[in-house]
């Protein structure tokens, strides 16, 4: 059965969104992703590179008035969230999809989905849970689960949670932590006992992010990459990681994290690959015949006036938590992306 996916995002993570795509294309052999696209310069690059395995769709194609009414009292960010449940039951019901999973945008895949997916069996909804590393545990703020990953079949049991899920989200859904609500991600919480037909995802290898990753070890090659656990020793294969926190800096460098340890082993087969991926997106936008600048670029700290700073960046390839493109690719004076 066709693997249908649905994502969101703006002309600021399209490498990101373009990397993602990449990844299914590359793991998922029968898949269709519908983008949202939250510009109109999103819009317009997507379209003119002619992905075929997703529909790209404007916000006005989407947009209710149930949506258009909390806008403008919400961030940008706080809308996304909102429009999260919006995107997927806009999808099934569109499309007349039997079946729909959403997808952040800085997912990268290592592997088939269908392992995950499978894993539901008779299930409506499965959900995936941070798996925190104990001393990063955010849970009572932000959420037992992440909404990363969260898979809805047409039934209705999963219509019946995905419905409740839109309408809590258009009622209440701000960046902040408030009557044990944040944002669209909370409300998760306690589906295993509220609802039925909810399932936990099990496999490790699905939703490995920067809040849990310590706990694991990698290795591998550039067709597969393997996890192990370290407590347990548990063996696995990694589906995705979730590149949580990662930005674009100056100076072709990047910040994969700022509020996560990340190992050198990490940055081997975990970051290496990624940033690869979003080198070659980047390349095919100027093919597309697009030269700007789409996402971030964050400043380092006082590197025009420091030498130092400016020898570990560019020879060194790292300056404190900040990468250089070299880094990773292995390509000294590469040009701007």
């Amino acid at each position: 059965m066709k693997n249908n996916f649905c994502t969101l995002f703006n002309s600021v993570y399209l490498t990101r969104g373009i990397a993602m795509y990449r990844s299914l294309e590359r793991y998922c052999p029968d898949f269709h992703l519908y983008i949202y696209a939250f510009d109109d310069t999103c819009y317009t690059v997507l379209s003119a590179m002619g992905l075929s395995k997703a529909t790209v769709l404007r916000l006005d194609e989407f947009e209710d008035q149930d949506l258009l009414a909390v806008k403008c009292i919400r961030t940008s960010a706080e809308y996304c969230w909102t429009c999260t449940p919006a995107v997927i039951l806009h999808a099934i019901e569109t499309y007349r999809l039997e079946g729909c999973t959403y997808l952040d945008a800085d997912l990268l895949f290592f592997s088939n989905p269908d392992v995950l997916l499978d894993e539901m069996g008779d299930a409506s909804v499965l959900i995936t849970p941070h798996r925190y590393t104990p001393e990063y545990d955010q849970s009572a703020a932000s959420g037992i689960y992440c909404v990363q990953f969260v898979c809805f079949k047409n039934t209705d049991e999963g219509m019946e949670v995905l419905k409740w899920w839109r309408s809590a989200c258009l009622d209440w859904c701000y960046n902040r932590l408030e009557e044990g609500r944040f944002g669209d991600q909370k409300y998760l919480d306690d589906w295993c006992t509220k609802f039925s037909g909810v399932h936990e995802l099990i496999h490790l290898g699905g939703g490995v992010a920067p809040w849990n990753v310590q706990q694991y070890d990698f290795e591998g090659n550039a067709d597969a990459v393997s996890g192990r656990e370290v407590e347990t020793s548990t063996i696995f294969k990694l589906v995705f990681y979730h590149y949580h926190g990662f930005k674009y800096a100056v100076s072709n460098a990047y910040l994969p994290s700022e509020a996560y340890h990340l190992s050198e082993n990490d940055m081997r087969y975990i970051y290496k690959p990624y940033v690869t991926a979003l080198y070659r997106a980047a390349q095919e936008i100027k093919k597309a015949g697009f030269i700007q600048v789409f996402h971030e670029r964050l400043v380092i700290p006082r590197m025009r006036v420091s030498l130092r700073r400016k020898f570990n960046l560019y020879f060194r390839g790292r300056f404190k938590k900040f990468y250089h493109q070299s880094y990773f690719l292995g390509l000294w004076h590469i040009r701007s992306i």
